[in-house]
């Protein structure tokens, strides 16, 4: 036996003393928000809840005890227990709290659906412990990827869209004294909307930050104009992803724009710069199968081309769908943040090698996803309806 060993073999049961006391010291237990299959084998000391039409409240012990709901007359036979209250009636004009809990933990999971008239016709905000404005204020469809208000299959880690219109969010937001969830309805009808949203009830860590999405649209963008995603981001956070809806009246190549990040005082010039629209969605040369020479749409984990919708006729645009997820690559910033993408696309000239730039003046939508300490910026007016609506036309 050599030194060393002889050694290991005598400190090895102080050596483990100190392991338990460096664990339990700094909080080797696990909280039961960070979820993955790498953690699933592990206990927590977290509450598992849920909220839905069953049990407005999440609370223990409270779910399906209605005796009043839209599907009481289908259960008139069966009784109490037996889907009396699937889904929620929202009035033309009007605005439901679909969820209010005092505490702390994080929302790990929220599934919904309704009709495709109402995707962009009601909106989604999240309020974070006592917020009076919100840190989530999207129109719903947007949030989970479905602008153009025609379904398309989403499979990606942070969103996905299944058949049926099922729309599913996994992003974790976490909460610390209370979360709210409201959804407007701004149509003149009323809407129904079947809904889950799954949270637990846990410490959270202290170097947790907040959730938000924030919405936008142009249209059309003015000439030579850069299309903003999100500015005037104030505090520490992180980036972590981009839905864009894009309408292209350009009848070649429209995806030459570079997106650019602005951090922590970045002024004239950005920190990172992308080299094209179809390489920041992860995609590249202009999405077109070379086969075929068309567009192909393709759905993944980070990234997707989830929409090509072509028009009916000449004088109308085709419309894009795209999503990036910054999870394994999330944009850092200490103080500040502002995103922005060109809409610039190709003029050939006599030679299909030859080709200037030109700035294009596009319908463009987006959803900017990111996490940070509050309080947060002011975020702009939202939308006025005639806007936000689908088929708008330019002002």
């Amino acid at each position: 036996m050599n030194q060393f060993s002889r050694f290991r073999q005598l400190a090895s049961p102080w050596w483990s003393l100190l392991l338990i006391f460096v664990s339990t010291a700094y909080g080797e237990d696990f909280g039961g928000i960070e979820n993955s299959l790498a953690s699933l084998y592990r206990t927590s000391e977290a509450d598992s809840r849920s909220i839905s039409a069953e049990n407005f409240t999440g609370e223990r012990g409270k779910g399906a005890m209605a005796i009043e709901g839209l599907g009481k007359s289908a259960a008139r036979n069966l009784g109490q227990g037996w889907k009396i209250s699937p889904a929620i009636e929202i009035k033309a004009g009007s605005t439901v709290t679909l969820a209010e809990v005092a505490g702390s933990g994080a929302i790990q999971h929220i599934w919904l659906t309704t009709d495709e008239k109402w995707w962009r016709a009601s909106v989604l905000r999240m309020y974070w412990d006592n917020e009076s404005e919100p840190s989530v204020e999207v129109p719903l469809g947007d949030f989970f990827g479905m602008g153009w208000g025609q379904y398309a299959p989403v499979r990606s880690l942070a969103v996905a869209v299944n058949p049926g219109k099922g729309f599913n969010a996994y992003w974790v937001m976490p909460f610390r004294n209370k979360f709210r969830i409201t959804l407007e309805n701004v149509s003149a009808e009323k809407m129904y909307l079947f809904y889950q949203i799954d949270y637990s009830l846990a410490k959270v860590p202290v170097d947790a930050a907040y959730f938000h999405a924030q919405f936008r649209r142009v249209n059309p963008l003015k000439f030579k104009d850069v299309y903003t995603i999100v500015d005037d981001i104030k505090g520490q956070g992180q980036y972590v992803g981009t839905y864009m809806a894009w309408g292209v009246s350009h009848r070649g190549w429209w995806g030459e724009g570079e997106i650019k990040f602005y951090m922590d005082g970045d002024q004239g010039f950005p920190t990172i710069a992308g080299t094209g629209t179809e390489d920041y969605f992860c995609g590249s040369h202009d999405f077109v199968n070379a086969e075929t020479h068309k567009y192909e749409e393709f759905t993944g984990p980070y990234s997707g081309l989830i929409q090509v919708i072509r028009p009916e006729d000449n004088n109308r645009s085709t419309r894009f769908g795209l999503y990036r997820w910054h999870i394994t690559d999330p944009i850092r910033f200490k103080k500040a943040l502002r995103v922005t993408i060109q809409a610039l696309g190709e003029q050939h000239e006599d030679s299909p090698t030859e080709y200037e730039y030109i700035p294009l003046q596009e319908d463009i939508a987006s959803v900017a996803y990111w996490y940070q300490i509050e309080p947060h910026a002011h975020f702009p007016p939202f939308p006025k309806s005639e806007l936000v609506h689908v088929n708008a036309s330019p002002p």
